[in-house]
């Protein structure tokens, strides 16, 4: 199943500065955890720092994690770092949304104090948009609509399926029904037979 470790918002204005993350590192092991959140943090830090403004970028690491990055033309950059599994397209989407619900609830003027530490207690939602977003279809409705599709698709094909096992069962009986019928026919000619002699 696709999994979302990091989400990141940044300012790059002056320098790289991250304003809010939250991570998921429960797939980590517990002696690793503290390893792998310097980890996100660094690699967080130098993809914003290495995306232009108004450019996106997808990153791949070790063939293994993807960070998708985004940095808006106001210099506030939004990242979210998953598997290799996890949709681009939905990963893109889960970096708008979160950019425009920050900058609505954070004006520039604030950002000068702001650091994950401080942030995740004044900006909860982003927690829970992380663990929200561990469903990828939760994020494009686009994703949902093409799952829904796929299941459709395959009650149709076992419908088909059971139609032509029904058919063919049908087929079956008819085959038996023309056999039958010329047995009922031979059945028939010979009572009449036999009975034309019996008659004076």
């Amino acid at each position: 199943m696709p999994k979302v470790f990091s989400i990141a918002v940044a300012d790059t204005n002056g320098g790289c500065q991250i304003l809010a993350a939250e991570n998921d590192l429960m797939s980590f092991n517990y002696f690793q955890r503290g390893s792998v959140q310097e980890f996100l943090g660094f690699f967080i830090k130098t993809a914003v720092e290495r995306t232009q403004r108004g450019m996106r970028q997808k990153i791949e690491e070790q063939q293994m994690y993807v960070g998708h990055v985004y940095v808006r033309s106001d210099g506030l950059a939004g990242v979210i770092v998953t598997d290799i599994e996890y949709p681009t397209r939905s990963a893109f989407t889960i970096v708008n949304k979160i950019l425009d619900e920050f900058s609505a609830k954070f004006p520039k003027s604030q950002f000068a104090g702001m650091s994950p530490a401080n942030t995740s207690s004044v900006y909860p939602e982003l927690k829970e948009q992380l663990v929200k977003y561990q469903d990828p279809h939760a994020a494009d409705p686009l994703l949902r609509v093409q799952r829904d599709l796929d299941e459709t698709k395959i009650v149709l094909h076992k419908t088909m399926e059971s139609l032509l096992n029904r058919g063919e069962v049908l087929d079956d009986l008819v085959q038996r029904s023309d056999q039958l019928s010329s047995q009922s026919k031979m059945f028939y000619k010979t009572a009449k037979s036999t009975n034309s002699c019996c008659t004076y």
